[in-house]
């Protein structure tokens, strides 16, 4: 028995050292991303709410598609439209837009990752033959989704 004794505690060892072997040790995490700070992320939603007018202007409906979230809703004299009705009514309106400009722009967070736009703004515009209203209320708001600012909801009052 004696000389079986080493075999044993050096079998123990060999086994126990297997065992350590199969602990899971902790990959290192991928640093997070910096998050947007409110000053970036105010210049990014302004930026933003001004490339959706352009390529109003411009018909451009493939700039509309990247920069509204997938739920996003558009509220109007016509009642409330998802993304895709929204678009498909876009698309199938003929709107010449000569001028805009938008002023009064105040982004208000709500959290992290949701904001509120509002501004007003001015348009020589008709679109199916009728002008638009020169001039409007507008609020949108914003959300981040995928560490983007995504617009997912407009709506446009006239001024009286």
């Amino acid at each position: 028995m004696t000389k079986r004794l080493p075999l044993v505690i050096v079998l123990i060892l060999f086994l126990t050292s297997f065992a350590y072997a199969q602990d899971a040790t902790p990959s290192p995490s991928p640093a997070p991303k910096p998050a947007m700070s409110r000053a970036q992320s105010q210049r990014v939603i302004i930026a933003t709410e001004k490339k959706l007018w352009e390529a109003w202007k411009n018909k451009n409906f493939k700039t509309f598609k990247a920069n509204l979230s997938a739920d996003s809703i558009m509220i109007s004299d016509m009642g409330v439209a998802d993304k895709t009705t929204a678009l498909k009514a876009m698309e199938s309106m003929p709107c010449e837009v000569k001028t805009y400009e938008l002023s009064d722009i105040k982004v208000t967070f709500l959290n992290s990752s949701a904001a509120i736009l509002t501004y007003k703004s001015t348009q020589d515009a008709t679109c199916g033959g009728e002008a638009v209203p020169p001039a409007v209320w507008s609020s949108s708001v914003y959300v981040m989704r995928g560490g983007k600012w995504l617009a997912a909801s407009h709506q446009e009052t006239p001024v009286k």
